[in-house]
């Protein structure tokens, strides 16, 4: 997991706007998350692309998310702040991804990022990558 959160600090298409991306992007990040909220990580660790599962075993990522969520408490509101495109991205193969950030308020955190990076995996788009701060 560490590794897809470096992909973040990768070189990126400039931001674009959420009318230049295609919805289903957004969408599929926003229904991600909605199984993390609901506390189903395995579901999560499931949907997610094969690039993820291939590189953090279900039982390390269950471990890993639950630390760093279950402190947070639940989810009080989200909206996007941004979305990048990109081709490349570092220890990443060569594909479509789009790095969402997401401002966030959590019950025990009031000012959250969360990142998540989706690519195109199967014709379809997948999580790639999590990470909050």
């Amino acid at each position: 997991m560490k590794i897809l959160a470096a992909i973040v600090l990768a070189t990126l298409i400039p931001a674009m706007t959420l009318a230049d991306t295609n919805p289903a992007t957004v969408d599929s990040a926003k229904s991600w998350l909605a199984v993390l909220d609901a506390g189903n990580y395995g579901q999560s660790w499931n949907a997610a692309s094969s690039l993820f599962r291939g590189r953090i075993s279900q039982a390390q990522w269950e471990t890993a998310v639950r630390s760093a969520r279950t402190p947070l408490g639940a989810v009080v509101k989200r909206a996007v702040a941004s979305v990048d495109l990109a081709t490349t991205l570092p220890g990443a193969p060569d594909g479509h991804y789009a790095v969402i950030k997401f401002d966030t308020t959590f019950a025990n955190k009031a000012a959250a990022i969360e990142t998540v990076i989706m690519m195109m995996d199967g014709g379809t788009w997948k999580t790639a990558g999590y990470f909050v701060r």
